[in-house]
């Protein structure tokens, strides 16, 4: 009998099984014809195996384990390999012809944040982006984004910039799997908000409000903008218990970006979970529930009765300023981002007591 033969195949190029069993044949003396009349099979079936025109079924593995001695795992193995060597092979070159829509990705701006790795084919871009996506396809990421893309305004810039938007849109998806969060609460969510308001006068808090975001069901991510996004902030629901705030830290004051988590705060407390909010100058938004964001985060950051308590002083001065905010419990650069917005005081006065933000903070 023949020694059982324990063989692990792993080729760099694969090559159909049938050539393997040939060479095996020949090394024994063995032709087809005796092959096929030891194994049982057709001649015809045993000539087309070596050919590469008939697969090895796992019936044929344990005849060629019995007549052979090496065992149905390796012949099986070697079809499995082989048809999807196959598959990759039809893949790479159904990508290759996929370079328009490579195109439309920033790949450079990627490949800098590290999103991606350094890759030169379109075909090798194309796989990592599919990856990136996690889709099988670039009609199947077609698919999966189209629910984002009616509220983009249409332009001639609208395919490139979309799927620049999208890839931000799905590096928040990738940090926010990376976060373990309680099911949502809303409760817990508008508890949060006037202690979050009282980190508005820390340096270091990104860590106790992606935390205690955490706590309340929201994922909260720091991404920064891709170039033709024009985006600072964003609100999705990952699931029916799972909100993401996904935050760019586009305009890098602090005045901006409070406004911008209490913003997105207040789609996820006041709107429905099958809403997508994204704040960009591309987006057609709507003006009903973004002006009830607005509204929440205005009230949280200043009161309305202190701010008019406030104005009826006239008196807009840094100093004035600062005993204000340290009254209600804000950083001064908030209070000064409000009157800048309200017109009551100029856009260039008053911003060095704005505090200016930037990536090694988050």
């Amino acid at each position: 009998m023949n020694e059982m033969v324990r063989t692990q195949y792993a080729p760099d190029v694969v090559s159909p099984p049938g050539e393997t069993l040939q060479e095996i044949l020949e090394s024994r003396g063995m032709s087809q014809a005796e092959l096929a009349e030891r194994t049982g099979r057709p001649k015809k079936t045993i000539n087309e195996i070596v050919k590469g025109k008939a697969a090895i079924t796992p019936e044929t593995a344990i005849q060629l384990e019995r007549v052979l001695g090496i065992p149905a795992e390796f012949w099986n193995n070697r079809e499995r390999q082989y048809r999807e060597s196959l598959a990759r092979q039809e893949q790479h070159q159904y990508l290759a012809r996929s370079s328009e829509w490579v195109d439309l990705f920033p790949w450079s701006a990627m490949e800098k944040r590290g999103w991606v790795t350094s890759q030169k084919g379109k075909a090798e871009r194309a796989e990592q982006l599919l990856a990136y996506f996690a889709v099988a396809s670039p009609d199947a990421w077609t698919e999966v984004w189209r629910s984002v893309a009616p509220a983009f305004k249409r332009s001639q810039a609208f395919q490139s910039n979309f799927a620049a938007l999208a890839a931000w849109l799905r590096r928040g998806e990738i940090l926010a799997s990376r976060l373990e969060t309680l099911p949502f609460d809303s409760q817990r969510l508008q508890q949060l908000l006037p202690r979050a308001r009282e980190l508005t006068r820390e340096t270091q808090f990104t860590e106790t409000l992606v935390r205690d975001c955490a706590a309340c069901g929201v994922a909260l991510v720091f991404v920064p903008e891709l170039p033709g996004t024009h985006v600072w902030g964003a609100t999705r629901w990952l699931s029916p218990s799972r909100a993401l705030i996904q935050l760019s830290l586009r305009y890098k004051t602090d005045d901006h970006f409070w406004f911008t988590f209490f913003h997105e705060c207040g789609h996820v407390l006041l709107h429905g979970k099958r809403d997508v909010f994204v704040e960009s100058e591309e987006f057609s938004l709507d003006e009903a529930k973004e002006a009830e964001a607005n509204s929440l985060a205005r009230n949280v950051l200043i009161p309305e009765t202190a701010l008019k308590s406030f104005l009826r002083r006239r008196v807009f001065t840094g100093t004035a300023i600062r005993q204000f905010a340290f009254q209600i419990g804000v950083a001064p650069g908030i209070v000064v981002g409000r009157l800048q917005h309200d017109g009551l005081l100029e856009r260039t006065a008053c911003n060095e007591l704005k505090r200016t933000l930037d990536w090694p903070h988050l």
